[in-house]
């Protein structure tokens, strides 16, 4: 039995906000992974707390885009507040690799407010 392509329609739809989530992911893997190479770690434990939060739930909310998932609304309005509190964090922090992690959370944060309205 062939086998048929994805509808290209919803690939459309949601390859924004996937590439958005995905790129966030990465981002904040970097950051935590840089964030616990800074002099102060302990300074830094909130926003490494929140860089593994939020890349999580970025994984989560473009695995569901991908597959279509019944509740991609919902994950991407979590999505969207996990981001903006990641955002948030980052911006305390003077750390180039910290400003990129905010900037990046705050391009998330957005595409997947504008897919939870859609």
């Amino acid at each position: 039995m062939a086998q048929t392509a994805p509808d290209t329609l919803a690939q459309s739809r949601y390859a924004a906000c996937i590439e958005a989530c995905n790129a966030c992911a990465a981002t904040c893997d970097f950051c935590s992974a840089a964030c616990l190479r800074e002099d102060d770690v302990a300074h830094m434990a909130r926003c490494i707390a929140l860089d593994m939060d939020c890349a999580a739930i970025c994984r989560l909310a473009a695995a569901a885009m991908a597959r279509e998932s019944a509740h991609v609304s919902e994950i991407c309005q979590l999505c969207a507040r996990m981001c903006d509190a990641c955002a948030q964090e980052c911006k305390k922090h003077q750390h180039a690799h910290c400003q990129d992690c905010a900037k990046a959370c705050e391009r998330c944060a957005q595409m997947c407010r504008e897919m939870a309205a859609a």
